[in-house]
């Protein structure tokens, strides 16, 4: 895994195939329809399909995401939330360069971006920048637009020289470190760009509490907390 060592990330290729594809994003659609009404999906974005979804939460374990993140995070791995994000012609805005780690701070935590259309430049695909990952960013940004992302890094403070695109078929994967920055083109496309993120952490690190990680849970290996769900605390 040196090429994650070094950049802060990694490209993993069909990952999966369009049928499983298929079969997610129609579980998507089917748990999107039940909370269609909550706050946070007019900014394209739904936390917590595995506590609602045994489709997400098998896919949690899957030896597809699992094995590559035991060479990057260790035996001991716990899943920590999932969440999808979808542009449509209705949510096309690209996000702002950012950190994850500043959203939940306590240990840090490897993300794995699956694609469930193919990601383009033209459709919102992301933006990385290789070696970010080494220490914390400033978020100073403004964040008043009211679309999310309370934690964003002015745009004088970001070398966008460095930044490298990344476009994925549906079912490839791209697994980053919380401090990597990254950002997301804007969708001009007109059609959709959906992804699923899941994110895991060391199952032995100490940990707060997070309110949102309610389908927590030790994946492989051994927990830090004793009891039938080690990784509740996240």
């Amino acid at each position: 895994m040196g090429d994650f060592e070094r950049d802060g990330f990694l490209i993993v290729e069909n990952l999966f195939s369009n049928e499983e594809v298929r079969r997610l994003k129609g579980e998507v659609r089917r748990i999107l329809g039940e909370v269609k009404d909550e706050r946070e999906i007019r900014t394209g974005v739904y936390v917590g399909l595995a506590a609602r979804s045994r489709l997400f939460k098998d896919l949690a374990r899957d030896a597809r995401l699992v094995d590559p993140l035991e060479q990057i995070i260790g035996p001991n791995i716990a899943f920590f939330s999932d969440k999808i994000v979808f542009k449509d012609a209705e949510t096309d805005f690209g996000s702002p360069w950012h950190q994850d780690w500043p959203y939940w701070k306590g240990s840090h935590k490897i993300s794995i971006w699956i694609a469930l259309d193919d990601a383009t430049s033209e459709n919102g695909c992301l933006r990385v920048i290789p070696g970010s990952h080494r220490e914390h960013a400033v978020h100073a940004g403004d964040a008043s637009d009211g679309k999310g992302f309370g934690n964003r890094i002015r745009p004088e403070d970001i070398d966008e020289n460095k930044a490298i695109t990344v476009e994925l078929s549906a079912g490839s994967a791209l697994f980053f470190h919380d401090l990597t920055l990254h950002a997301s083109h804007q969708n001009t496309s007109g059609a959709d760009r959906w992804a699923l993120i899941s994110t895991y952490r060391d199952a032995m690190a100490e940990d707060p509490e997070y309110s949102f990680a309610v389908a927590a849970e030790v994946v492989r290996g051994f927990g830090h907390t004793a009891g039938p769900n080690p990784a509740k605390t996240g």
